[in-house]
């Protein structure tokens, strides 16, 4: 029986990944903070799926909570043959009037939380010739975000750290895959509070299909995959379009209607 590691499980995509895994009689060890939803998820999982599954509650924006997480997985001794790094959030506004805290957390979990599970877990793969690394990067991570500068940054961080370790792994039986979304029907607008903004507004796609698309992918060993056609042309039209256009569009999309009006270009 092999082990999936899902972190962010207990809502979004998260839960859906977990479903995934179970219904194809993988064993889980589900992390967040939630532990009310996890156990509730675990329940239903090991009722429908006969699996087991551990759920750990902890905070992974908070230093130490990574190391946790890795203290508890290694001491129980089972190998971990796939890790799955979703947790994740972001904030809307301009940076220079957000809570510091807020975004350092982020950094913390977006990018340090991520390469530390994914450090810990790795050469254990690498060892047994086996295993899949699927990171949650985002479309946000292909151009600068105005009014969600560190978010964008955090995600430009793990969209480049997967494909880097995807090259890294060939021929080791491992494999890394960034998945790509745009805006899915998850908590993510609401936590981050650009649900107003034109970016909140726009259609978002089904987080059951965006997890299927990653979860098979992640099985192929495709280094990277973006949801969507429109997501696809956006992400191919920003490596040709002017970075000053870049910024302004996304600037544009991510502005809360009661900011004060931007200057014309």
């Amino acid at each position: 029986m092999t082990t999936a590691l899902i972190t962010g499980a207990s809502a979004g995509l998260g839960t859906e990944f977990a479903r995934l895994f179970a219904a194809d009689h993988h064993d889980l060890i589900l992390t967040a903070r939630r532990l009310d939803r996890l156990d509730s998820l675990a329940a239903d999982l090991e009722r429908e799926h006969n699996v087991k599954v551990h759920v750990i509650a902890c905070d992974l924006g908070a230093a130490g909570g990574a190391a946790q997480i890795i203290e508890k997985v290694t001491g129980a001794g089972a190998p971990v043959d796939f890790l799955v790094n979703n947790a994740g959030f972001g904030s809307a506004g301009s940076f220079a009037e957000l809570d510091p805290a807020r975004e350092l957390a982020m950094v913390q979990l977006n990018i340090t939380a991520l390469v530390e599970l994914t450090r810990a877990f790795l050469p254990g793969m690498v060892a047994r010739g086996s295993g899949r690394i699927l990171n949650l990067g985002s479309t946000a991570g292909f151009q600068p975000g105005p009014y969600m500068a560190t978010y964008y940054a955090t995600k430009a961080f793990v969209n480049s750290f997967t494909e880097a370790l995807w090259y890294e792994l060939k021929g080791t039986g491992v494999s890394a895959t960034v998945s790509c979304p745009g805006a899915t029907a998850t908590e993510f607008s609401e936590a981050a509070g650009n649900h107003a903004s034109r970016l909140g507004r726009l259609g978002k796609a089904s987080a059951v299909e965006v997890a299927r698309e990653a979860y098979d992918a992640m099985h192929a060993g495709k280094p990277l995959i973006v949801h969507g056609f429109k997501n696809k042309f956006g992400a191919f039209a920003v490596r040709l379009s002017p970075r000053a256009m870049v910024r302004a569009i996304a600037g544009r999309l991510n502005r809360s209607p009661e900011a004060p009006a931007l200057p014309e270009a």
